[in-house]
């Protein structure tokens, strides 16, 4: 995130602290033919421009058709909305100036920010109809933020027309340094070209959310091969990964003596912790079962940490520091909450083989992990509180670690015939009473 005040890239551009820039693009002109009329944006909308597969792909190709058509573009902007639980929307800037276009997403705290509240995006979100501003208006200039940014550009001109019915808030914004502004020919003909863009936006906001949603509830690797296809039941592949099996201890007496409500926040704040730190490890995140957390860290995959087995004591051992933190410094909505401290967890890690795929009857599927390996390491967890360790492994997970861990001995798993050897990093730290 970077402030309003900072610069975050040599054009220079600026974004406030609720947006992310996500994407850049600087294929400039070679996103359209040297020459093009009116009629030739249109043929492209109507055929080529559909075969597009990304939406920063597809605008920043369609102001560069506007720009050969000789229109006098010199800013725009495309912004929809979305459904995803964190984010308001995302949104395309170009610039003729540095030639760039930038894909950034924008969170929900946008809405709290007085800039966006006086700006002409939001009145035309609570309108639904255009606007046009003259930047020369000194009456525009106290309504609107953005006037003055748009005079010392040199803008004369600047349209914000909807785009479509969705319900999701999606805008164009074009803006010109021409004199005079555009000509009623040039407005007319930019309404009309936008009417068909806003076609294709439609189409690919729905490809976005459905891809948001799937990531939010399968995991960003599971919603991907459901998105593209893997969705009949037994569908999926077997690889070797790190198993990740968790839980909150005290969870069965936290559940008594709160009401659902707050045990709902407290389960948000861990479950925040837990899995934030199994997501920046580059783990994967499969399900949340009740208090427990079941993840996994594939072999074939690239860490910053080096192996998959690095990654995931690595996020363990940063998910206690993580759930520590919530205990010395609670999120807003447990400050409300009395009894929940204080929190701790229980981890277990073991490396094996897991089918990774679709299971469950034919009309209700699932897509998670299923094998020994996925038992193996609920059963280790299970031992984190008799052990008194917040963080168990297997000697398969040990073995691939750069710092060998200590051992613990031979432990009897449950269903498993042999005993198993368990070790634990060099942590002292206790998890607490168990549920």
């Amino acid at each position: 995130m970077a402030p309003l005040s900072r610069t975050i890239d040599p054009a220079p551009r600026k974004y406030p602290a609720s947006v992310r820039l996500k994407a850049r693009s600087a294929r400039g002109r070679a996103c359209a033919p040297a020459m093009q009329d009116a009629a030739g944006v249109e043929t492209w909308l109507l055929e080529d421009a559909g075969r597009i597969d990304s939406l920063m792909a597809l605008f920043e190709a369609f102001v560069w058709q506007l720009v050969a058509a000789g229109l006098p573009l010199d800013r725009a902007s495309l912004h929809v909305g979305t459904l995803h639980p964190q984010l308001y929307g995302f949104a395309w800037n170009w610039n003729i100036a540095d030639g760039l276009c930038d894909e950034i997403q924008v969170g929900e705290d946008v809405l709290r920010d007085e800039a966006f509240l006086r700006s002409p995006l939001a009145e035309v979100f609570r309108t639904g109809g255009p606007l046009r501003l003259d930047p020369a208006d000194p009456a525009t200039a106290e309504r609107f933020t953005l006037v003055d940014d748009l005079r010392a550009l040199g803008i004369t001109d600047y349209l914000a027309l909807p785009l479509g019915g969705s319900g999701y808030h999606n805008v164009a914004t074009i803006a010109t340094r021409t004199e005079g502004g555009f000509s009623p020919d040039a407005y007319r003909l930019l309404q009309r070209l936008l009417r068909l863009l806003a076609l294709h936006v439609e189409r690919h906001i729905a490809l976005c959310i459905a891809a948001n949603v799937l990531d939010t509830y399968l995991g960003a690797e599971a919603g991907r091969q459901v998105f593209e296809g893997t969705i009949r039941r037994g569908e999926g592949r077997r690889i070797e990964a790190v198993i990740w099996m968790s839980d909150l201890r005290g969870f069965t007496d936290l559940s008594d003596r709160l009401d659902a409500k707050d045990m709902l926040s407290v389960l948000n704040a861990y479950f925040s912790a837990m899995a934030g730190t199994v997501v920046d490890h580059g783990g994967e995140v499969l399900k949340f079962i009740g208090d427990g957390l079941l993840a996994v860290f594939p072999l074939d995959r690239a860490y910053p940490e080096g192996s998959a087995a690095q990654a995931a004591v690595a996020a363990a051992q940063a998910a206690g520091a993580a759930v520590a933190g919530i205990d010395r410094a609670p999120p807003p909505e447990l400050e409300s909450v009395a009894g929940w401290r204080p929190l701790h967890s229980g981890i277990g890690l073991h490396i094996g083989e897991v089918f990774f795929g679709n299971m469950g009857a034919p009309e209700r599927l699932d897509f998670t992990v299923i094998g020994k390996a996925v038992n193996a390491a609920s059963r280790v967890e299970g031992l984190t509180k008799p052990l008194g360790r917040p963080i168990l492994m297997t000697a398969a997970v040990a073995r691939a670690l750069d710092d060998p861990p200590e051992s613990l001995g031979f432990h009897v798993l449950r269903g498993v015939a042999e005993p198993v050897e368990l070790f634990t990093p060099h942590d002292r730290t206790e998890i607490g009473p168990g549920s």
